[in-house]
C-alpha cells in the first residue's frame, strides 16, 4: 500500500506544534514520520527527553517513525550497530542511513530483534544495495529513501532518479520519496529554498509534485520533508488517488453533455498501438455509438489539448484523445478543453494500456 508521510524537527518548533501537526496529518491518511537526527545536538538524555513525547504520541496516531541517522551520529551517541536499543527506546520504526558503512553492518542491523526498518539512501547510483544484499540481510526490514535537497539547482535529475529507483524496485525493496511545500517555512538545515529529491519537482505544486512520483510507478511512499504544511496542502494530498493518474482539466464553456460525461466520468486509457501525436481512449466511440457528436469548436490544436471526434468523423466519432503535439485540425475535431498547465509534462510518461482519469 502507497503512503503518504510528514516530517518533523523536534528542536525547530513547540512540542505542541508537532503534536497538532500530527494530529491534522493523521486525519488525511497520513501514516509516515520522517525525523532527523543528524543535524541534533546535544546529549543522550536531552535527545531522549525531547523524541519520546512526540514520537510516541505518532505511533498512537498508528504512524510510523524513520529518523535520519549516519555512522557519526552513533559514534556520538556511543551506539554499536550490534545495538539498536537505543533507537527502539526513542519509540522509532526504523533507521534511514543517510552514509551507509560497508554493507555487513547494514545486514547484520537488519536483523535486530526489535524489528526497526533499515532504509537507506537511494539516490547515489552506486551498487550499494547490491553489496548490502550479498550480506544477506533480512530483506523484510530493508528500505530505500531518496535523499531531500534544500538547495535550489541541486536536485536529482529525472534520469538519474528514474535509474537509482530502478535499482531498488527490481530487488523488491520499498521506495520512498520527497515533496516540498510551498507554504512550509524550514526542514533540518538553514537554507530555505524548498525541499525535494527531483529538482523538476522545486516549483510545483505538492499535489503534482506527488502525482509525479507516484506516476513512476517506482515510489510506494511520498514524503512531505519540509514543515509546517497547511492543512489545505494536507487535504489535497490525502485525497490524491495514489493508484492511478488523474489529471487536472479545464473545459471549454458550454460544450454538450455527451462531451463532459465522456471526459470527466469514464475511465480512460491510452491504446497499446500508440501515436507520437495523441493519447488515444477509444471505448466512449463504442459505447456512446450511435450519438450525436456536434462539431463545437475545431479550433487549431496544441499540445495538452483535450479533443473529441465530431460525428463528421465517422467511425472515429466519440473517441477522446489528448494532444502530445500541436497539430493541424482537420476541421471535424472539437478542442473541447485543457490538462492544467503544470500536468501537461505527466503526459509523457502515459503508457501503453495505462489507465487514467480526469477531473475538472
Amino acid at each position: 500500500m502507497r503512503k503518504l508521510g510528514i516530517s518533523i524537527y523536534p528542536e525547530r518548533a513547540p512540542k505542541e506544534a508537532w503534536l497538532g501537526y500530527l494530529d491534522l496529518a493523521a486525519n488525511y491518511g497520513f501514516t509516515r514520520v520522517f525525523t532527523c537526527l543528524i543535524s541534533v545536538d546535544g546529549d543522550r538524555d536531552k535527545i531522549i527527553k525531547d523524541f519520546v513525547d512526540i514520537t510516541s504520541y505518532a505511533k498512537k496516531l498508528g504512524m510510523e517513525i524513520i529518523a535520519d541517522v549516519s555512522p557519526d551520529v552513533f559514534d556520538k551517541l556511543g551506539i554499536n550497530y550490534n545495538d539498536l536499543s537505543f533507537f527502539q527506546g526513542l519509540q522509532l520504526s526504523g533507521l534511514r542511513l543517510d552514509v551507509g558503512f560497508s554493507g555487513m553492518e547494514e545486514s547484520i542491523m537488519t536483523l535486530n530483534p526489535y524489528g526497526l526498518k533499515i532504509e537507506i539512501n537511494m539516490s547515489g547510483g552506486t551498487k550499494y544495495l547490491d553489496n548490502i544484499l550479498s550480506f544477506q540481510p533480512n530483506k523484510e526490514n530493508l528500505i530505500g529513501c531518496h535523499n531531500f535537497y534544500p538547495h535550489r539547482y541541486t536536485g536529482l535529475s529525472r534520469e538519474h532518479f528514474l535509474k537509482c529507483s530502478r535499482q531498488f524496485k527490481e530487488q523488491g525493496i520499498k521506495t520512498a520519496a520527497f515533496v516540498s511545500s510551498k507554504a512550509a517555512e524550514f526542514g533540518p538545515w538553514p537554507v530555505r529554498e524548498g525541499i525535494c529529491t527531483m529538482e523538476q519537482h522545486r516549483n510545483l505544486p505538492l499535489e503534482i509534485q506527488a502525482k509525479d512520483l507516484f506516476h513512476t510507478e517506482l515510489i510506494d511512499d511520498v514524503i512531505i520533508a519540509n514543515a509546517f504544511a497547511t492543512e489545505e496542502e494536507l487535504k489535497n494530498l490525502g485525497m490524491l488517488d495514489r493508484n492511478i493518474l488523474t489529471l487536472n482539466v479545464e473545459l471549454e464553456d458550454n460544450i454538450p453533455n455527451i462531451y463532459s460525461k465522456i471526459i470527466l466520468d469514464e475511465l480512460h486509457f491510452n491504446r497499446g498501438d500508440v501515436s507520437e501525436y495523441m493519447i488515444r481512449s477509444t471505448q466512449s466511440r463504442v459505447k456512446y455509438k450511435g450519438s450525436n457528436f456536434p462539431l463545437v469548436n475545431p479550433a487549431a490544436i496544441k499540445r495538452g489539448d483535450v479533443l473529441i471526434e465530431s460525428s463528421l468523423y465517422d467511425r472515429y466519432a466519440g473517441e477522446m484523445q489528448i494532444a502530445l503535439r500541436d497539430m493541424e485540425n482537420s476541421g471535424k475535431t472539437n478542442v473541447v478543453g485543457k490538462i492544467v498547465q503544470e500536468e501537461i509534462f505527466l503526459l509523457d510518461n502515459i503508457q501503453p494500456w495505462q489507465k487514467f482519469k480526469l477531473k475538472k
